[in-house]
Parts: structure tokens; C-alpha cells; sequence
């Protein structure tokens, strides 16, 4: 993959393995310039990247906003609150808008699945598209600087880790990028554990063992990774209750003390504490959820560099 050859991100299906493997070797390159050392150069410079967030963020639209800055590019952060869209303008039109004001980069979040690769598909020649998140599909960067948070305490052969993923799978577009991920990375075990309400479709389950409870599938884990409790699901009744969900799925040190004595924790953000996770792990010695977070501008620089 040169820079030349990558248009869009709009998922990690997209990339091969030495692709994946280049990004997360120029992203932890890149980390600490992403921490605020100065940039020798400015490789974005004359660049516009556009922030178009239908959905709220905070880590991602922040992570990304500084990544371009660093890199030397002008940011807009659209505002869809008080957007044209509130009077009934089309995405395909907002887009058309913004490129023909010259901005050159659109980092796209939306609820719905699929969006952002439609934009891909009417987009001007010049411009480059990053999923930032769409529906329940794709999560590419997150993806990214999970693998590359895993790389920095385990190092690059995934092929003797046992990783879980634990909590509401279904309708994560984060552990769909994950598991896209450690795939092609060759991870040794992939283990998925989830309340049957909350366990995706079977082919999101391939390659995985699929463990009937978290204790099974934090036990002799390497990583443990945890996702968020979509509080809404609960309105669905998809979970009983909170209380409940904590005690049989919650990472507690209890439970932490099943995995693997150097195992570290991890969780995309934003965390539910004592949903998922216990306040003494998450702030505990073996949790790495702050190191994701410094890891994401890194990693989204060189996702900016590549398209740019």
C-alpha cells in the first residue's frame, strides 16, 4: 500500500494484512509527534479535512480534529445541529457543497450502516472518505489503534494470543472491526462471550470460540476487552437489568484474576463503569483503555497521511 494507492478507508476489510501491518507501523511511528511533539513537516499543509459527525463523539471527532491539525491541515467540524440537513438538504448534497468549497478530506460518522460507503461511491475524484463509524457496520481507526495498543504490550505476532471480546457484540460496529482485524493478524484465539440477546449474526462469529460466560472467556486471556452496554437495548429487553448484566458479564478484579497474570484490559469508550467494567479495574494497573485513547490520534494521523 503507497500513499498513492489508498482512496478511502472505509473499512478493514478493505485492507490486506502487510496493509494493516504498514498503517499500525507508521501510526506508532508517528505517536509521539501525536502527543504534541513538533512536526518537522506538514504534510497535510493546503489540505481541508471536514469532520462530518451525525452522531456524538467525543474521542473520535477530538482524536481526528487533532491528527489533521498536527498534520498541518485546516479543519472544519461540521455542525449537523445547525446544518442545512435540519431543513431537509441530502448528505449527497452537503457533500457537494463542502467539496465545492474545496474541502479535500470528509471524516464521516452516521447511525446508519452503509452511508459513508455510498458517499464514497458520488464523491468527487479528488476527495477521500474516512468511516468514523457507521450504524452497527464498521469502525476502521478504532480497529487500528486497538491492534496497535495490543502490539505495544504484546508485541506484532498475534499468532500465540488469546483475546476476548466480551459484552454487547451485536450491535458493536467496534468488535466487527476488531474481529476484522484480528483476523488478518493471525491472532492464535479469537473468544466471543455475550448474553444470547446480545451475540451477533453467525458470520460475525467465524473464526471465534464462542464462550457461555465471560469467567470462560477472560480465563488464560492475554487481552480482555470489554464493550459498551447499549443502554437502549435494556428498552428492548434485551438485558434484565444492569444490576444483573454487571454480575455475570461485568470485568471485575475478580474476574480479571481468571486471565493471564499480565493481561491487560481494554474498552473503546465511552465506558458505563460498573456495567462493564468495575471502577477498579478500569483505573487499574492492568487496563490500557487511556493508552487507546492516545493511541486513536496517532493512528488517525496516519490514516490522514496515507489519504492525503
Amino acid at each position: 500500500m503507497t500513499h498513492a494507492t489508498l482512496r478511502h478507508l472505509l473499512s478493514l476489510a478493505d485492507l490486506s494484512a502487510s496493509e494493516l501491518d504498514r498503517l499500525l507501523q507508521r501510526a506508532q511511528s508517528l505517536r509521539e509527534r501525536a502527543l504534541g511533539a513538533p512536526l518537522p513537516e506538514a504534510p497535510l499543509a493546503g489540505k481541508t479535512v471536514v469532520n462530518l459527525f451525525f452522531e456524538p463523539s467525543t474521542r473520535t471527532r477530538s482524536s481526528f480534529e487533532l491528527a489533521a491539525k498536527r498534520l498541518g491541515a485546516t479543519v472544519l467540524n461540521f455542525d449537523m445541529a445547525n446544518s442545512s440537513t435540519r431543513k431537509g438538504e441530502t448528505l449527497a448534497d452537503t457533500l457537494y457543497t463542502l467539496e465545492a468549497m474545496g474541502a479535500d478530506v470528509f471524516v464521516v460518522r452516521h447511525g446508519t450502516d452503509g452511508v459513508v460507503a455510498q458517499l464514497a461511491s458520488i464523491c468527487a475524484p479528488r476527495s477521500r472518505l474516512v468511516n468514523a463509524g457507521d450504524g452497527r457496520s464498521h469502525h476502521p481507526t478504532q480497529g487500528l489503534l486497538d491492534m496497535l495498543t495490543i502490539r505495544q504490550h504484546k508485541g506484532q505476532d498475534f499468532s500465540t494470543l488469546s483475546v476476548a471480546l466480551i459484552g454487547d457484540i451485536r450491535h458493536s460496529r467496534v468488535a466487527r472491526s476488531d474481529l476484522r482485524a484480528l483476523r488478518l493478524l493471525n491472532t492464535g484465539e479469537i473468544r466471543i462471550a455475550a448474553p444470547e440477546s446480545l451475540l451477533p449474526e453467525s458470520s460475525v462469529q467465524e473464526g471465534c470460540r464462542l464462550c457461555t460466560s465471560a469467567d470462560e472467556a477472560v480465563e488464560g486471556a492475554d487481552v480482555v476487552m470489554t464493550l459498551r452496554l447499549q443502554r437502549e437495548r435494556m428498552e428492548e429487553g434485551l438485558v434484565t437489568s444492569l444490576e444483573a448484566y454487571f454480575r455475570d458479564w461485568g470485568i471485575t478484579p475478580e474476574r480479571l484474576a481468571l486471565a493471564k497474570p499480565d493481561a491487560i484490559v481494554m474498552h473503546p469508550g465511552p465506558m458505563n463503569r460498573g456495567v462493564e467494567i468495575a471502577d477498579a479495574v478500569a483505573d487499574g494497573p492492568q487496563s490500557v483503555i487511556r493508552e487507546q485513547v492516545s493511541n486513536g490520534v496517532a493512528v488517525r494521523m496516519a490514516v490522514l497521511e496515507a489519504l492525503a
